[in-house]
């Protein structure tokens, strides 16, 4: 029977220095060759998705997490926040000295004081991932098509925006002044997190594949979910088989139905074969 499968990007079909292993791109295709389906389910918006990503011959993406599904070319969603509701929060965001960065699906765009705030905060990120010299990441290779000197931030194209938190309480203040919208944190658990981000409320990835599936007409009973962190446990809890990489979040793999080992341990390869994806 064909299944379709759901790849987060960061940590799961990518490792922490980027690249796609190997052992993953020869399991996805060896997969698809078999009659099952493989998309991204991502916070990265597609401006993110790097070339390799796509040459792989993955059959869509859900991006934003949730905010955007493209299948075989078709965009099948896509919900922005509007020009007000954008202008609301980056006006906030600016009064309230956070430096930030817009996710649109032309690119990312990023407030004026964001590449000389973000080093630091990324170097942080990458070392908690056990990325090897943490210390020469810098923001445009952190960040997949980054602009720094757009010609402005106000936008009617944006899933979502990220914000550096200078403290936990950024977060808990953002989340009560915009209860209209979705306001969650990222690169850490709870009060160590390093960012925060605002987007459309009720999109979350699950919310995504339900829609997607619907679309295909694939049953739940034939979708499986990989991911490594907390935002990937609503599809987790979603899909017929919830799937944590080895080198992600003990709250995923607490959530999930099976662990596979690490992003650049196989991981993918092992689970496809694991789950008989793949001969």
């Amino acid at each position: 029977m064909s299944k379709i499968i759901f790849l987060d990007v960061d940590g799961t079909l990518v490792d922490y220095d980027n690249q796609i292993p190997t052992s993953a791109i020869t399991a996805i295709q060896e997969a698809q060759s078999k009659g099952h389906k493989i998309y991204v389910c991502t916070g990265r918006s597609r401006a993110e998705m790097q070339a390799e990503i796509w040459e792989i011959g993955i059959d869509g993406m859900i991006g934003g997490n949730g905010n955007y599904i493209e299948s075989d070319g078709e965009v099948i969603f896509h919900n922005c926040l509007s020009l007000e509701q954008c202008t609301d929060i980056v006006d906030y965001l600016n009064n309230h000295k956070l430096s930030f960065y817009l996710e649109s699906n032309s690119g990312l765009y990023a407030s004026e004081d964001f590449m000389e705030r973000s080093l630091p905060v990324m170097q942080e990120y990458a070392r908690r991932k056990g990325m090897p010299k943490a210390e020469q990441l810098t923001p445009q290779l952190a960040f997949h098509g980054i602009v720094f000197d757009s010609p402005t931030l106000y936008r009617d194209d944006v899933n979502k925006i990220s914000f550096i938190l200078e403290s936990y309480q950024d977060y808990l203040d953002a989340k009560k002044h915009f209860p209209q919208f979705e306001v969650n944190t990222w690169g850490g658990k709870g009060e160590i997190a390093l960012f925060g981000d605002i987007g459309v409320k009720h999109v979350n990835k699950a919310a995504a594949i339900d829609q997607l599936l619907k679309h295909l007409g694939i049953q739940k009973a034939d979708s499986l979910a990989f991911g490594d962190a907390k935002i990937d446990i609503p599809m987790f809890k979603y899909c017929a088989i919830g799937v944590a990489m080895g080198s992600g979040g003990h709250e995923a793999k607490a959530a999930a139905d099976y662990v596979t080992s690490g992003v650049t341990e196989h991981g993918i390869y092992q689970a496809f074969k694991h789950f008989n994806l793949i001969d």
